[in-house]
């Protein structure tokens, strides 16, 4: 069982990024509620989004409308597209299911 994040990288304010989580040896993958956190230095984790198997989403107060979750249960993929990027979220983000966490992808946005 493995959660793989990627995507992340450095970016100026306004720009964007897409990260991506690949899943394995989670099945079946449709059923799963996904969610993206993230964690800056010296802050305590933070929730970004969730995503139901059927693709509804819920997102963090800090990013609605700038952050869009989605999902491809055929690729077993869960996608994070960041806009608007703003400094406040550098942080490392991870994504997780079910008590599952994978590595984190660092998203370091410069002002």
């Amino acid at each position: 069982v493995q959660l793989q994040a990627s995507g992340g990288g450095l970016v100026q304010a306004g720009g964007s990024l897409r990260l991506s989580c690949v899943a394995s040896g989670i099945t079946p993958f449709a059923i799963h509620v996904f969610g993206w956190y993230r964690q800056a230095p010296g802050k305590q984790r933070e929730e970004v989004a969730l995503i139901s198997g059927q693709g509804t989403a819920k997102y963090g107060n800090a990013v609605k409308g700038r952050f869009t979750v989605s999902r491809d249960n055929t690729e077993k993929t869960i996608y994070l597209q960041m806009n608007n990027l703003n400094v406040d979220d550098t942080a490392v983000y991870y994504c997780s299911t079910g008590g599952i966490w994978g590595r984190g992808t660092l998203v370091t946005v410069s002002s």
